[in-house]
């Protein structure tokens, strides 16, 4: 009988101990799953869902997430739609647990240049907003003429006039770590 009981406290023991061994495992095996997760892999577990973004400049934006790019995402709020880069965004409000990887390799690569390329191709008017160091913003309305590797050239025309030599006051270069945010004036979606 003494043996029957000292062999159930030595299995009880040993099914303790590798419990207590899978269990950390396990949770060892999530911490480094987790560090493998991108913010745009967690952007995209909420594409079509509402978040709140809030930019260096201390303005907040809300809306649905829509696109989400290696570099960027769009937010549509209302009628507008806003481009916004990951470095100008101080903190996302409604991002769920959910991560999802880019199946893509050809979208991954896509780069705040690649939607700039896209938006110039379209000639939409557009509102640059300009991040300033001490508080506020700038803003600038036209369409973007041509896209380097870090910057663009803006053709500031006057807010509801078409792109055309007449009606240019100036052209804008704009380093890309300058701007907060591009959004379409009202209605128009890129």
């Amino acid at each position: 009988m003494r043996w029957d009981s000292l062999f159930s406290d030595l299995e009880a023991q040993f099914s303790a101990e590798r419990a207590l061994r899978d269990e950390s495992e396990i949770t060892e095996r999530a911490r480094v799953e987790l560090g493998g997760i991108e913010l745009s892999d967690r952007l995209r577990g909420v594409v079509g869902s509402g978040i709140k973004v809030m930019l260096m400049d201390g303005s907040v934006l809300q809306g649905g997430l829509s696109h989400v790019g290696s570099e960027w995402i769009v937010l549509t709020e209302g009628a507008r739609q806003w481009l916004i880069p990951h470095g100008s965004v101080l903190s996302y409000q409604g991002l769920g647990r959910l991560a999802v990887k880019e199946a893509s390799r050809v979208q991954r690569s896509l780069g705040i240049a690649s939607a700039l390329r896209a938006l110039s191709r379209g000639r939409i008017p557009l509102v640059v907003y300009l991040a300033i160091r001490n508080g506020g913003g700038h803003k600038l309305d036209g369409v973007i003429d041509r896209v380097g590797s870090d910057h663009f050239d803006l053709a500031v025309v006057p807010q509801g006039e078409e792109r055309r030599a007449g009606s240019v006051a100036a052209v804008v270069t704009v380093p890309f770590v300058a701007f907060t945010a591009i959004s379409s004036p009202g209605g128009q979606e890129f």
